[in-house]
């Protein structure tokens, strides 16, 4: 199937864990997904990095993304991204360049300043004590883009990545703030900002990113890509017992302080009892995602293209499955839809 519709549309995965699975089992759901997204005409697909965290199997995103770029014949293929603070530049420079050597014009590395894990996982990932510097995720992004290209614009121009130069994927920042989307401007990349976690600061984070871009040799116009929790289907019931596991696994995820559980399964999710308090801290978490009908979806998405997203990117987590891949569908043909439906104006104002 064509993509159709204002933009295009992508899909973000963490490779989630539901209870009773194994990370094995939700690794080749990941690749099963990814078949069927590209079926339905989706434009990319986008790998997060987690670590410590047994509900998401996404701990090692170059790996997944040549095994989903080899699995696929059309999807771009990336990272949602990369968590900077965790890697030598050189060593991210070397994975995706031959990941780009393998797979040329399909792969796309997104940077991200987060750590995507708790302070005692990132001391052992980075194997060195203490938080990284305000300026050394700047720092580390600029060497990381100096090793792809072929006059060596690295900081030491005797250390080559190999085979990265020449081989250069779609280089994105990542962000759920105005730092990033003021970096990413002036850098002159695309930008990446992640609705799912501070749906707050989308419209000036994407406002701050428009007035900070300068044009670069990749890019000579701003892009910007807003990535938000989905949760689709044909009515609104049926998407509220859906969305009950997400819920749960939100709240618990909170309460805990960041740990992030196996999901839940929609039974257990709709036998826990929320309080008040509970219920406040899940409308912060989710309220503004689009969670709902084809008549919500619709709504909620044109309203983030009327807010200056360029492309649409959407994380789904369900029971199962079979009701993920629906939620895609029945997000698909609303977008699709959104271009010639009743609410076209909307997002073309």
């Amino acid at each position: 199937m064509p993509q159709s519709g204002p933009v295009p549309i992508s899909v973000l995965d963490l490779s989630p864990v539901q209870v009773g699975q194994t990370s094995a089992d939700a690794l080749r759901e990941s690749v099963a997904l990814a078949r069927a997204t590209e079926e339905l005409g989706y434009h990319r697909y986008w790998l997060a990095e987690h670590h410590n965290t047994p509900g998401a199997a996404s701990s090692a995103p170059a790996i997944l993304i040549g095994q989903i770029a080899a699995a696929t014949s059309r999807l771009r293929v990336g990272s949602g991204g990369v968590m900077l603070p965790n890697h030598a530049p050189l060593v991210v420079a070397e994975q995706f360049g031959t990941l780009a050597a393998l797979h040329p014009g399909r792969i796309d590395l997104g940077l991200g300043r987060a750590p995507g894990t708790d302070p005692v996982t990132a001391q052992a990932l980075r194997r060195s004590a203490g938080p990284l510097a305000a300026g050394d995720f700047p720092r580390q992004a600029v060497e990381l883009l100096g090793y792809f290209d072929e006059q060596q614009t690295a900081p030491d121009a005797a250390v080559r990545a190999v085979p990265a130069e020449g081989n250069r994927p779609d280089v994105w920042v990542l962000g759920s703030g105005l730092s990033s989307a003021e970096l990413a401007g002036s850098l002159g990349l695309p930008f990446a900002y992640a609705h799912q976690f501070n749906a707050q600061l989308t419209v000036p984070a994407l406002r701050t990113y428009r007035e900070s871009f300068r044009p670069s040799a990749t890019l000579d116009r701003p892009y910007a890509l807003v990535a938000a929790f989905v949760l689709a289907a044909e009515t609104a019931e049926e998407a509220d017992w859906r969305a009950g596991p997400i819920r749960l696994a939100a709240l618990r995820t909170v309460r805990s302080g960041g740990r992030q559980d196996r999901y839940p399964t929609a039974e257990e999710a709709a036998a826990y009892r929320y309080s008040a308090q509970d219920r406040q801290i899940v409308d912060g978490f989710l309220g503004q995602q689009v969670i709902g009908d084809r008549a919500v979806v619709r709504e909620r998405v044109a309203k983030l293209i009327a807010a200056g997203a360029d492309e649409f990117m959407a994380m789904t987590v369900s029971a199962d499955h079979a009701t993920r891949v629906e939620s895609y569908r029945i997000l698909a043909e609303e977008v699709a839809a959104l271009g010639t439906g009743p609410l076209a104006g909307a997002q073309q104002g």
